[in-house]
């Protein structure tokens, strides 16, 4: 029999909602700027330390400013593969790389891409992952401008893995509308869209309810991440349940004190109906894995079975994969929870949050 965390571990799992920039292992990035000639502000074991929301965002930007070679890109789209493969059994993985955060010290978007590309390729090889990318703005640094610039970057060189745009980064910094003509574009051109919205480390005020509606029909987002804010609105919240937009979770807060109120709004999404997805974020720099979250959002919320498998085949159903390729990723899917729901033990399904919290790589 499989005790219940080896089976939420053991779930086939889609991520959505992952940042290369906050998906790097600090060893690995300290290695990398020693060979660029760039020097970190902490050791590896501290770097991940930040006092709030913009503080985390800051030590994010600057580890990004580490990688600047091909080889460097390569790097860290492996070992994020790597990591949740071996750490959740996550089978198809969509991560966000943020173009403008690179380009200071001289790493061209064709290189990023390239780098990238190589690297979730080996990966697949090696562990069987399928991966895309979703080419970002961080709209608290970057202007409407830059967003058209990038969508220039990716029609002058496109890549079949490079699928879709992504608006991240405080939300405060750059209201949905702002970003209307690049996100119009953007669909003119054929990409997939999403947006970072109604995050609950901004104010109703900075991410109020009203952002979820811009996104998903001025912006034409096909999903959304996050959306806690919205559940201030419930005449919106059933407007989205049947609506049916994914919403990409962040498991586990890069704020210690909104970490278990995160727990409780991704519970109440679920209960609600809304169409949610669990994803990790910035994993490496939260301390967080895929099977980590799963863990923390199941204990909190009492879920189950019948829950493991509607999570599980909402990522898939999620995802932007060619529809031959989702299919066949949903098939799979399917035998792999019959074969896990037949082996799992029934009375043990109860996961102890104070351990979780205490071996969150576990």
């Amino acid at each position: 029999m499989l005790s219940w965390s080896d089976f939420l571990d053991a779930v086939p799992k889609v991520e959505l909602h992952c940042h290369i920039a906050g998906a790097m292992r600090a060893t690995s990035l300290h290695e990398i700027a020693a060979a660029n000639g760039v020097t970190l502000p902490r050791p590896a074991e501290t770097l991940y330390q930040w006092k709030d929301f913009y503080g985390f965002l800051e030590v994010l930007r600057l580890g990004a400013l580490a990688v600047t070679r091909r080889e460097d890109f390569e790097r860290v789209a492996y070992e994020c593969i790597e990591d949740m493969h071996r750490h959740g059994n996550a089978r198809h993985v969509e991560i966000f790389f943020n173009p403008h955060y690179y380009a200071p010290n001289g790493a061209t978007y064709p290189l990023i891409v390239e780098g990238l590309a190589a690297g979730l390729e080996r990966a697949e090889r090696d562990f069987g992952v399928s991966s895309l990318m979703i080419a970002c703005i961080d709209r608290s640094v970057c202007l409407p401008s830059e967003a058209l610039q990038m969508l220039d970057w990716v029609a002058a060189h496109p890549h079949p893995r490079v699928v879709g745009v992504g608006l991240d980064g405080a939300e405060r910094g750059g209201p949905p509308l702002v970003w209307f003509e690049a996100w119009r574009r953007a669909g003119r051109m054929g990409l997939f869209r999403t947006a970072h919205v109604c995050e609950d480390n901004q104010t109703l005020a900075e991410g109020p309810p009203s952002h979820v509606i811009n996104c998903r029909h001025a912006l034409g987002c096909d999903r959304l991440d996050h959306g806690y804010n919205m559940l201030a609105d419930p005449d919106l919240v059933a407007r989205m349940v049947e609506d049916g937009t994914p919403f990409t979770m962040a498991c586990w807060s890069s704020i210690v004190p909104n970490r278990v109120p995160r727990l409780e709004r991704i519970r109440r999404m679920g209960e609600a109906g809304l169409n949610i997805v669990l994803g990790t974020d910035d994993p490496t720099m939260f301390a967080t894995t895929i099977g980590h979250g799963w863990r923390v959002v199941f204990d909190h919320a009492r879920w189950g079975v019948a829950e493991a498998r509607k999570l599980s085949l909402a990522g898939v159903d999620a995802c932007w994969l060619p529809a031959e390729r989702k299919a066949a990723l949903r098939e799979a899917f399917v035998a792999r929870l019959d074969a896990l729901e037949a082996r799992v033990d029934p009375v043990d399904r109860v996961v102890d949050l104070a351990i979780e919290r205490a071996r969150p790589g576990a």
